[in-house]
């Protein structure tokens, strides 16, 4: 009988020691990840919580234990997404400060997680209501021109990392360019919010 017990006892040493060794691996690695990560979704495969023997399997097998908190700090796109999301940064506020550009992508951002709008960063961008491209950079061409600067390239990593200044804004204007029609309609049927650098925001 004490035999058994002694085994059952080593058995939950082990166990034990196996928890708290893959829990110091995880604190360690979040501990030495940075704030942001720019992660695409095609680098990660389908994650399942899984069980503390699963945990120890994986850690003693030499396989990436994903960091969930890391995860849910960032947004995950395709890379089709991230470079449509950067050329609409720079074609629409290429002359803005990093807030201004931040700010936009924001609003692209805020579009893709509202149900109003599809659920893909290109889609959002390409969308046409009635015939008519919703970002002005599609319709005359300028977003396939733009050269993308390093400026905003990370404003957008700003803005996939979690920095928001939008209010939850989903249309912006530049009214000293915009189409007087358009804009009354931005006027009549939206919720001003605020204006920052040559942007109007609206929601």
């Amino acid at each position: 009988m004490y035999k058994r017990y002694g085994i059952g006892l080593l058995t939950m040493q082990v166990l034990l020691a196996c928890f708290f060794a893959v829990k110091g691996i995880e604190v360690n690695r979040i501990a030495a990840t940075p704030a942001f990560q720019l992660r695409f979704a095609e680098d990660f495969a389908p994650v399942e919580k899984t069980s503390l023997t699963g945990m120890t399997l994986k850690a003693s097998s030499g396989q990436r234990v994903v960091d969930y908190q890391v995860m849910e700090r960032t947004r995950v796109l395709s890379r089709k997404d991230y470079e449509v999301l950067l050329r609409i940064v720079e074609a629409e506020a290429g002359c803005e400060d990093i807030k201004g550009r931040i700010l936009v992508a924001n609003v692209v951002l805020n579009r893709v997680e509202n149900d109003a709008f599809p659920d893909t960063v290109e889609a959002v961008v390409f969308q046409r209501e009635n015939g008519r491209c919703q970002f002005s950079p599609i319709s005359d061409g300028r977003y396939y021109s733009v050269q993308i600067s390093e400026e905003t390239k990370e404003a957008v990593n700003r803005a996939l990392g979690g920095e928001d200044y939008s209010q939850g804004a989903l249309y912006f204007a530049a009214r000293r360019y915009a189409d007087p029609e358009r804009m009354r309609w931005f006027d009549t049927h939206l919720t001003r919010l605020f204006c920052y650098g040559g942007h109007e925001f609206f929601s």
